[in-house]
């Protein structure tokens, strides 16, 4: 007998099977639609990960065994969590037609956990060839009958593909991970995504994009109107999964929404449009020759034989030579070189346009021109300085519309762009999370003209501790900010804000407030609490660039450390160790987490 037989057996006889739960959000309503139910082995035995532990049970002969203890764990601890929402089963194809499999199971553990069966989803999987499809069909709508769900597991990856959905008319269908992961790059996945959500809402089927690692993802599946979603980018399985659409989910759904929108309109290589390019060595006649082929073509980029542009040609200048007495005796035969601007604009696709703007006023370049762009060195193509303004103003009006009206600060979308570019450039940056503590039952008390005024006073003390630095404050909504600090001055500024704000928000306090630090006030159970004067938390972070790939990952790391400052009742600077994503929150008996 080997050893993963035995381990089997033993995993069948005592009943040791771990079940972790990764929540499926409905992004659309922003609620939690429910928890798909993940088994694990013992740990540290050879068969504590799923993909071995079903292999070993498949080949033993045991998978019905296995099945069903892995369902009664998953019932059991649904229910022990009180979680809410549907639950979510992987189910066999092949255990479910096994002559040897109790039938009626599934509906007796529901009973004897009370959960009741329409929270219930069968998922099926996809990636079995099953031989007998009327059987399948036969027991799928026993399963109906009594009042189950069902679903297609990884849809796209297995045999029967659309003919397995138009027969089963599931109530979901799960898209298999293959054609989520990086399907904002591919054309062809793009086009498989779209065909599905017009398929789904013809048959009147919900979708759930699974295995969501990237912030592109998710932005182009919710595009394509795909609302259930679940990846690790929003919250890995867990023993103990988050038990609705939280603020950090919620912070990270709208860093999410702009992520996308960003890296396409901030740099230069958008504006980019392919046009032809002659060498250096070209003759002036032949350059002629080009402008006078296409009447629309303005500049040529003049380029070297390494494929670098080395200097621009204008048609007016050499329409105004060759026009001039014997102009076309002096120059037909005179290479380009002689010609051409020698000091065009040249600048990398990935240059964002606020520099690039800098750079035209500062050299103060002729409206009508055009500036080079080039990939690694190499000519790309040219951009014409009118669509380059035209679009930094439409990119400022788009800001200015995403600014808070309160602070009048920049918002969401600022925040992630002033992120995503010292990602992209590989400049280190600390990032704070700033909040308020006590601020609802000061609201509450005071009035929300106060609590206004409160949060200004915020907003006003953070940019003037920052007005000496290159940082950038923005206002993420309600009492929550955020500073990107570029120097190594962060911690004396958090600490100086923190200064600052508990001395001015003493205004707002009437004196017996203010001499009993605090006041009594009724929580939502009714209940009276003394509740301290306003203090701040700030988490602070010092993302790693090599771990951290997109904003989301940053803003969850400082949304971790403002968790731990807002542990303590006065105003504290938490100062996170970790500096890239972290796998799921580990609680110790104290009720603590380790970060």
């Amino acid at each position: 007998m080997t050893i993963q037989r035995k381990v089997l057996e033993y995993i069948l006889k005592s009943g040791e099977i771990t079940t972790l739960f990764q929540p499926i959000f409905d992004i659309s309503n922003q609620v939690i639609l429910g928890y798909e139910a993940l088994s694990r082995g013992p740990k540290n035995s050879p068969l504590e990960m799923p993909n071995t532990l079903f292999k070993v049970a498949h080949e033993e002969g045991l998978i019905s065994e296995l099945e069903l203890l892995c369902r009664s764990k998953a019932i059991e601890n649904f229910v022990r969590l009180n979680l809410q929402g549907k639950l979510f089963l992987n189910v066999s194809p092949k255990t479910l037609l096994d002559p040897c499999h109790p039938k009626g199971e599934t509906l007796h553990l529901i009973e004897q956990f009370g959960l009741a069966a329409n929270r219930v989803v069968i998922e099926v999987t996809e990636q079995e060839k099953v031989d007998d499809g009327f059987l399948l069909l036969k027991t799928i709508a026993h399963y109906r009958e009594l009042g189950f769900t069902i679903a297609i597991d990884d849809l796209g990856a297995g045999y029967s593909g659309l003919k397995q959905w138009s027969e089963l008319c599931p109530d979901f269908v799960k898209i298999d991970r293959y054609f989520i992961d990086h399907c904002d790059e591919s054309e062809v996945k793009k086009e498989f995504l779209k065909s599905i959500t017009v398929l789904a809402r013809a048959t009147n089927t919900q979708v759930i994009a699974e295995g969501i690692e990237r912030a592109e993802e998710l932005t182009l599946v919710e595009n394509l109107g795909i609302r259930n979603v679940q990846g690790f980018l929003l919250e890995k399985p867990s023993i103990k999964p988050s038990e609705d659409f939280s603020s950090e989910q919620l912070q990270a759904h709208s860093f999410v929404q702009s992520n996308a929108l960003l890296d396409q309109s901030m740099a230069i290589g958008r504006l980019s449009i392919t046009q032809p390019a002659i060498n250096s060595d070209t003759r002036c006649k032949y350059a002629h020759k080009l402008f006078e082929q296409d009447k629309l073509l303005i500049s040529i980029a003049v380029l070297s034989t390494e494929n670098q542009p080395i200097g621009l040609l204008h048609r007016d200048q050499l329409t105004e030579v060759f026009a001039a007495p014997y102009g076309h005796a002096l120059y037909d035969k005179r290479p380009v070189t002689a010609l051409m601007d020698k000091q065009p604009l040249v600048v990398d696709e990935n240059q964002l346009l606020d520099t690039v703007s800098k750079q035209i006023t500062e050299q103060d370049f002729d409206i009508r021109r055009h500036i080079v762009i080039t990939r690694e060195k190499a000519y790309l193509g040219l951009a014409p300085l009118r669509d380059i303004l035209k679009h930094i103003t439409e990119e400022k009006i788009r800001h200015a519309q995403h600014a808070n009206p309160l602070t009048m600060l920049p918002g969401n979308v600022a925040i992630n762009e002033a992120i995503e570019q010292r990602l992209r450039g590989s400049n280190s940056f600390s990032l704070a999370y700033i909040d308020l503590n006590h601020f609802k039952q000061f609201n509450d008390l005071y009035g929300y003209a106060s609590g206004d005024s409160v949060i200004k006073l915020l907003a006003d003390v953070t940019v003037q501790a920052c007005k000496n630095s290159a940082n950038f404050v923005g206002h993420i909504g309600g009492d929550d900010f955020m500073v990107v600090f570029d120097q190594h001055d962060a911690v004396d500024i958090c600490n100086t804000i923190i200064e600052q704000f508990e001395h001015q928000s003493r205004i707002f306090f009437t004196p017996e407030h203010i001499k009993s630090k605090g006041y009594w006030a009724t929580n939502r159970e009714g209940e009276k609490q003394f509740v301290p004067l306003l203090t701040l938390s700030i988490g602070l972070v010092v993302p790693d660039l090599q771990q951290c790939k997109n904003s989301h990952q940053v803003a969850a790391l400082a949304t971790d450390a403002k968790k731990e400052a807002k542990r303590y009742r006065h105003s504290y600077l938490f100062i996170c160790k970790r500096k890239g994503p972290a796998p799921a929150v580990v609680r110790l008996a104290s009720n603590k987490q380790v970060i």
